[in-house]
């Protein structure tokens, strides 16, 4: 069951101006009237029943609704009636991070209201107090008994659950489940990997890439189970390649490349990636045998003929400094000698 009252993400509320540019004094619930004319002339639609959430969705979502116990994206602003700013929003994050339901987002009605949403929807929902901050209201910027609105947008979300239960056990317990079950998890961790480098944000998907990795060790009982748990490895281990080399640590990057190869010898990413790595060491000839036999199996592929030529052009430079650097040594010799 959601429970309710509770506060949203670990924003906290800020001030925003009254009907006159000022803020109601805490301890001074506005009337709620309006908000509920709004749900009679709008139509709002009643989520719990009792006429404690209503919905308005103000733009459509595709695909399915968001799931209990899910971790999601979404952008959203709190407000009181009469308040023109919102006493919460991280409507001005860029890359709003993921939150989980029922850990980072307590709110009931908010929780009630995400459930019913799908990716990309926008939607206003109105929250009486038993839903939102309750009798107490959250001092100084919500009054007692406050009903508030909440404009909510659904940017992503994962389906976490499983996840996160399969991670709160121990080893032991973990070694019970199921390869299709663990294989469920490797690709959420991933899925959240790839969020999060969607986002820049490379730390942490180098951290889920590699929580990943570490459940996959596990030893198969057939050569399908092996296909299938070197094919989830094959996947983590060039995303975990890829981030190192976006976090400027090559040397990493080459060895979960390498890794990779001994999966797949002729996976043209991993040579690929291995070749970016050797070239930002400045090892060119290692970065030249990468990059030509990933020229081999794709030679129309763009990324890796621009590498080629980046590596030409390297070397040459590189040439022309080692010249430079034997010219200014020998120069003093000969001008004695002459």
């Amino acid at each position: 069951m959601v429970g309710r009252g509770g506060a949203v993400g670990e924003l906290r509320p800020r001030p925003g101006p009254g009907p006159q540019g000022r803020p109601h004094p805490a301890g001074q619930a506005p009337a709620a009237s309006s908000f509920r004319c709004l749900a009679r002339t709008r139509g709002l639609r009643d989520l719990s029943g009792d006429g404690g959430v209503l919905k308005e969705e103000l733009r459509p979502g595709t695909g399915q609704a968001v799931p209990l116990a899910a971790s999601v994206a979404v952008k959203y602003s709190g407000y009181l009636e009469h308040w023109d700013e919102p006493f919460c929003t991280n409507s001005y994050s860029k890359f709003p991070g993921l939150m989980k339901l029922g850990k980072d987002i307590t709110l009931g009605g908010l929780e009630i209201g995400l459930l019913t949403m799908k990716k990309g929807e926008v939607a206003r929902f109105v929250f009486t107090p038993d839903y939102a901050y309750g009798r107490q209201g959250c001092p100084p910027f919500i009054p007692p008994n406050a009903t508030v609105i909440f404009e909510v947008e659904v940017l992503d979300f994962l389906d976490s659950d499983e996840s996160d239960t399969f991670f709160q056990l121990t080893a032991e317990q973990q070694d019970t489940f199921p390869l299709q079950k663990v294989l469920k998890v490797a690709d959420t961790e991933r899925e959240f990997g790839n969020y999060l480098y969607r986002k820049r944000h490379f730390e942490g998907a180098k951290d889920r890439y590699k929580r990943a990795f570490s459940i996959l060790g596990r030893s198969p009982s057939s050569e399908a189970e092996q296909c299938q748990i070197n094919a989830s490895k094959l996947l983590v281990l060039l995303n975990l390649s890829l981030t190192y080399l976006k976090l400027e640590r090559p040397a990493q990057a080459l060895a979960y490349g390498e890794k990779a190869l001994e999966i797949d010898q002729r996976n043209a990413k991993a040579l690929f990636r291995c070749g970016q790595a050797c070239l930002c060491m400045t090892e060119y000839e290692k970065a030249r045998d990468f990059l030509v036999r990933a020229q081999h199996i794709q030679p129309f592929n763009h990324d890796i003929n621009n590498e080629l030529k980046k590596l030409a052009s390297c070397y040459k430079d590189y040439m022309e400094k080692e010249k430079e650097m034997c010219y200014r040594m020998f120069a003093p010799l000969n001008s004695s000698s002459g």
